[in-house]
């Protein structure tokens, strides 16, 4: 077995079968996998459910809304611009420079917003904004996670 990790479970029994497991190389773990997606859900879900019970206009909510939704697919974009590069895949440079203007575009125009918002408190603004900036992260993790184990399944 040359690069391959093998974890074994248990299925709950003391002596019962137990599964194997097989990870490649270079993939990443279940439980790295799993905390991606929990972060994804847990940051973009609690932004949305706070947004749902905002006490704000349907305009604003929807404002708020399409910034959390710009940002996380120019998280996205940027990433896989910037490993394409870093792997020799071309990307053209219109593209590099438009993923990441976007990226910047979208977390000013959250923080711009927050900090007009008039109508929101303070406590209010600092759960959008780390909401926010947890479902990015989480979003580009989850990205190179699933680039990362087709990656390594392709390899083997």
């Amino acid at each position: 077995m040359s690069n391959d990790h093998e974890v074994l479970l248990d299925k709950g029994k003391q002596n019962g079968p137990k599964v194997k497991i097989e990870r490649k190389e270079g993939e990443p773990t279940p439980a790295f996998k799993g905390a991606s997606w929990a972060a994804l859900l847990v940051g973009a879900t609690a932004y949305l459910i706070g947004l749902y019970n905002a006490s704000m206009q349907l305009n604003e909510k929807g404002y708020y809304f399409a910034v959390l939704v710009f940002g996380l697919y120019s998280a996205v974009s940027l990433q896989k611009a910037v490993r394409d590069k870093d792997e020799g895949i071309p990307v053209t440079n219109i593209y590099y420079g438009i993923s990441w203007f976007a990226l910047i575009v979208a977390i000013a125009l959250m923080g711009i917003g927050l900090f007009n918002a008039g109508s929101i408190d303070l406590s209010e603004k600092g759960f959008y904004g780390m909401a926010f900036v947890l479902s990015l992260f989480a979003a580009i993790t989850v990205q190179k996670n699933i680039r990362d184990t087709q990656v390594a399944r392709e390899r083997n």
